[in-house]
């Protein structure tokens, strides 16, 4: 469908409008979920032709990836590779879910009867997805959905629709109408499609804040919900280990995608003997990365995607600067057009200060040093927040039962986010979700459990 509507795109690179998209009227959004609430009726019942989709839909994905990703650059910021990395990790996400199982579980089958637990698919799916990965999260959420059997309407971030928009029409080409729609604009277009009384779940990435009004719009009608939210990610590195070796790893978990992942570490607690090293070791880094344009060549980090996340950022390390944090690399905006942040390290700060408290999503790391394991343990797990965790030792036996005391989702050793695979769960505590994403996990979260049983079936 097309509208005469439309709203801007801005390139973080140069902060200025680049292109523009399509904005969704009410009409169109009740089109889509009316599209998607009829195609459900045959698309639910032929398990051979949904996994015949999502592999096409990969096939196809991969094959426009080099002009998709040109798109994604232009709109998020991230360097060229990394936009065709993440078209890459989309595809693996389609594939995956085609090969999933989900057979109905036996529970009885004998002389006195059969009770089998079923999954069937919910219906309409509402996706709301965020402008840091646009197209990877989409896929956590379209792969999945689909594969269970049910139909998708999804809305992109507005200041990453393009990239989702043209993976859209590709992935249409492939799947049969109406069993995927791409909705693009600016608020209260979400409103419009979690309150849809057709949508059946919503699958929401985002913010907490965000997250919490998503949840308030899925109560109103009993939506099934998935959301996947903030994350103050700490990593723990104890004093044995090599910090050379770890610098290096360290500051790429922080600092990927311009510290704009939702997994990224956001603070690390580092024992007294080694953080002094630690801090001068990530700051010599810190000071080499290239920062550019995202079609520059031998670019390692673009920029901020947008300008309230550019202040946000910004007017943290200006926070914590004032409180008495030194700024070991960085701290300061590049003198350019667009939303360019220096690759930040600080310490000196306390627990207390907004950056550390906070997640800050950006280009800015904290390192807070430590005496006593317990005392890390309690500071990392303090707060509302639970989604990742790492810790760093040359013992792999403590380390793992330091790793057992950290409240959070996924919880990884002498790496960080690695656990992020198509095949394990993804899902946060505390205030960083609700439910989980990937794996059979989350395919199942897709789905109505339903039992059939009866008398004894002859053979």
């Amino acid at each position: 469908m097309t509208t005469s509507d439309t709203f801007d795109v801005i390139n973080p690179a140069t902060g200025a409008v680049f292109a523009t998209a399509p904005s969704a009227t009410p009409e169109q959004v009740d089109r889509a979920f009316d599209a998607a609430h009829h195609a459900f009726g045959t698309w639910r019942r032929d398990e051979d032709r949904r996994r015949a989709a999502l592999l096409a839909a990969a096939d196809a994905l991969e094959a426009a990836g080099q002009d998709i990703a040109a798109t994604l650059t232009a709109e998020q910021g991230k360097p060229l590779k990394d936009a065709g990395g993440e078209i890459y990790g989309a595809a693996l996400w389609l594939r995956y879910f085609a090969s999933l199982e989900i057979a109905p579980e036996v529970v009885q089958d004998d002389e006195h009867g059969f009770a089998e637990v079923h999954h069937r698919p919910l219906g309409v799916v509402a996706a709301i997805t965020p402008w840091n990965f646009p197209l990877a999260l989409a896929m956590w959420k379209i792969a999945p959905a689909l594969r269970a059997g049910n139909t998708i309407v999804v809305k992109p971030s507005p200041y990453t629709p393009l990239a989702t928009l043209a993976a859209g029409e590709i992935l249409c080409d492939v799947l049969p109408p109406g069993v995927l729609s791409v909705v693009t604009g600016p608020d209260p277009l979400g409103t419009s499609v979690t309150r849809h009384p057709l949508a059946r779940k919503i699958s929401f990435t985002g913010s907490t804040a965000t997250g919490k009004l998503v949840a308030g719009d899925a109560a109103g009608d009993l939506k099934r919900l998935t959301l996947e939210l903030g994350g103050n990610d700490p990593a723990v590195v104890l004093p044995d280990v090599d910090v050379a070796t770890v610098a290096q790893e360290l500051f790429w978990a922080a600092f990927v995608n311009n510290g704009q992942t939702c997994v990224a570490v956001k603070r690390i607690y580092a024992h007294e003997s080694v953080h002094d090293d630690l801090v001068e070791a990530l700051a010599a880094i810190a000071k080499q990365v290239r920062v550019d344009d995202g079609t520059a060549h031998d670019v390692e980090l673009g920029p901020v995607n947008n300008r309230a996340q550019f202040t946000r950022v910004r007017d943290l390390v200006e926070a914590a600067r004032t409180e008495g944090g030194t700024i070991a690399a960085g701290g300061y905006a590049l003198d350019r057009p667009g939303y360019f942040y220096s690759p930040t390290i600080l310490h000196g700060v306390d627990d207390a200060a907004a950056i550390v408290a906070e997640e800050q999503f950006g280009p800015a790391l904290p390192v807070l040093s430590y005496r006593s394991i317990d005392d890390a343990l309690a500071r990392a797990n303090a707060g509302r927040y639970g989604l990742t965790a790492s810790v760093w030792s040359g013992d792999g036996e403590r380390a793992s039962a330091v790793a057992e005391e950290l409240d959070a989702g996924q919880v990884t050793i002498n790496s960080h986010g690695t656990a992020v695979r198509p095949d394990l769960p993804f899902g946060g505590h505390k205030w960083s979700g609700v439910g989980v994403e990937n794996g059979l996990w989350g395919l199942r979260a897709f789905t109505e459990t339903q039992v059939i049983s009866g008398p004894y079936r002859r053979p």
